[in-house]
């Protein structure tokens, strides 16, 4: 790699890791061009030399905040085989993940999609996550006919579907009231959906 082209890896990584700080701590409210280059130590002007927008910048954390909770969820599964008991502790790991980090959930499912929508498709990247975390599982099953591809679909959409509502519920509106109750609450869905 030239010096060029490290110091310009360096320099989108000072605004991404900028605009991830903002993210996590205030929302996506508080991001602006301005805000994002003073928390970097640099002008705006400087930022669009690098991104295009702050559009950009909120697809580049996206996919870094899902790279760390897949990194979160592969510690937590390490020594678990594909199947059904993967598949919960997956779905518990995620969970977990956007119960330490609220603005990261706020971010991904509670901001209007044209705040968050660009050239790139950070909607379906968004959307598709859980699915993607459990893919192998899924496929595992499929393989070994457990389950066909088609019932795979529709526990995928109840398995996202329900997993962001318990979110929904519990990190706006502590309802169940302790983290204790959530998580037996989520228990005992997950084992209503993965019970084939």
């Amino acid at each position: 790699m030239k010096n060029k082209e490290i110091q310009e890896e360096r320099m989108r990584g000072y605004f991404i890791e900028a605009t991830k700080e903002i993210l996590k701590g205030e929302g996506l409210r508080c991001i602006s061009v301005r805000n994002i280059a003073e928390r970097a130590g640099y002008s705006y002007a400087t930022l669009y030399n690098y991104f295009g927008d702050s559009k950009e910048l909120i697809y580049e954390c996206v996919k870094d905040f899902q790279d760390e909770c897949g990194e979160s969820v592969k510690i937590d599964t390490a020594n678990v085989s594909p199947g059904k008991k993967r598949l919960k502790l997956i779905c518990k790991s995620y969970v977990k993940y956007f119960v330490q980090y609220t603005g990261i959930f706020e971010l991904f499912f509670l901001e209007k999609i044209s705040d968050l929508a660009s050239k790139q498709p950070t909607v379906e990247l968004i959307r598709t996550f859980i699915d993607r975390l459990c893919e192998d599982d899924w496929n595992h099953l499929i393989s070994k006919k457990v389950i066909t591809k088609r019932q795979a679909e529709q526990l995928k959409d109840q398995l996202r579907l329900t997993i962001t509502g318990l979110l929904l519920f519990y990190i706006n509106q502590r309802y169940p009231q302790s983290y204790e109750e959530f998580n037996k609450h989520l228990d005992e869905q997950l084992k209503l959906i993965l019970n084939f």
